[in-house]
């Protein structure tokens, strides 16, 4: 191998990951360029890439002529096409878990601020009202809560809602049932986690299968009462159903993190709903859970470098 590894970080990332490879490698961040497109121009001269939300497509793996590993700084992997890396023999792996808690804390809060109101309240009392009577909310425990995918960030929103008191229940086809916990309730037809839920909180990777599959139907199961919380992809959620079912009253309210596109047009519709709370994908960002994730994602160019595949490689069973 050789001495010194080039490698291509993103335009923002915790210095304690770069810095525990610095023994082999040679850092560059995205910033350093004009742009993100003249660093992904400049991709065939890096041995490695850490990547965020930079988007490395077909074309931009075609020209990484020397990359050995792309390791996403976090977990989803919709950004990276993997099969074009496979095909190259280009190493895919990620950081699962390393936001987890973050994640779930943040769709805790959506739900939190949603049932007490606090966006309304916040902007009566910033107007000089003081109506305490306009902004009675609800307690969470004794409700339900849904989840839609039952990976590592809905386990760790499962013990906090068991925390407060809530009712559980889960739908992931995907997932055996001996890892589905005994007070967490599996339930078998995706409409009826919808039925059976005062809130529904969104933990699946964007797929064509999951693509726009919370629509008409599922938001009017969720009821008038209902609070949708997405904090995994924008476009699991059909955005023109969400509006219409706020708009009608089939559906409460819905905090979101995540959007179809993103950033979301300046003329958004759901701008001026005060039953809707809108983050910048901020779920995952916290101090904690960056330092995490820059310290994996730099293990795991390590671990490429000294010629081993990292456990939390994605296309192991494609590379030849």
């Amino acid at each position: 191998m050789p001495d010194t590894w080039s490698v291509l970080l993103p335009t923002d990332i915790d210095p304690s990951g770069p810095e525990s490879i610095a023994d082999f490698a040679d850092c560059t961040g995205m910033d350093e360029y004009d742009s993100v497109a003249a660093a992904l121009d400049d991709i065939g001269r890096y041995d490695a890439v850490i990547v965020r939300v930079a988007e490395l497509d077909e074309a931009v793996i075609d020209r990484a002529n020397r990359l050995q590993v792309i390791a996403k700084h976090g977990a989803g992997l919709d950004n990276v096409d993997v099969d074009a890396a496979s095909r190259r023999g280009i190493v895919v792996c990620n950081t699962p878990g390393a936001n987890s808690r973050s994640v779930a804390e943040h769709a805790l809060s959506l739900l939190f601020a949603l049932r007490r109101n606090h966006r309304p309240a916040d902007r009566h009392v910033r107007g000089g009202g003081w109506d305490r009577s306009a902004f009675t909310g609800h307690e969470l425990t004794g409700d339900s809560l849904g989840l839609f995918g039952f990976g590592a960030i809905a386990r760790e929103m499962a013990e906090l809602a068991h925390g407060i008191g809530q009712d559980v229940f889960v739908y992931d086809p995907y997932v055996p049932d001996d890892e589905v916990p005994a007070r967490v309730q599996r339930v078998s037809e995706f409409e009826a986690l919808f039925t059976r839920s005062d809130a529904v909180s969104v933990h699946a990777p964007l797929t064509p299968e999951t693509r726009n599959a919370i629509s008409t139907d599922e938001l009017a199961a969720l009821g008038e009462r209902g609070v949708l919380l997405n904090t995994a992809r924008g476009a699991i959620v059909d955005e023109d159903a969400l509006l219409d079912a706020l708009e009608t009253g089939a559906l409460g309210s819905a905090g979101l993190d995540t959007f179809a596109e993103e950033p979301p047009g300046a003329d958004h519709p759901l701008y001026a709903r005060d039953d809707v709370l809108l983050t910048p994908h901020v779920g995952g960002v916290t101090e904690e859970a960056l330092t995490r994730m820059s310290r994996r994602a730099a293990e795991n160019v390590r671990t490429v470098y000294e010629g081993d595949l990292p456990t939390s490689t994605v296309n192991r069973d494609d590379l030849n």
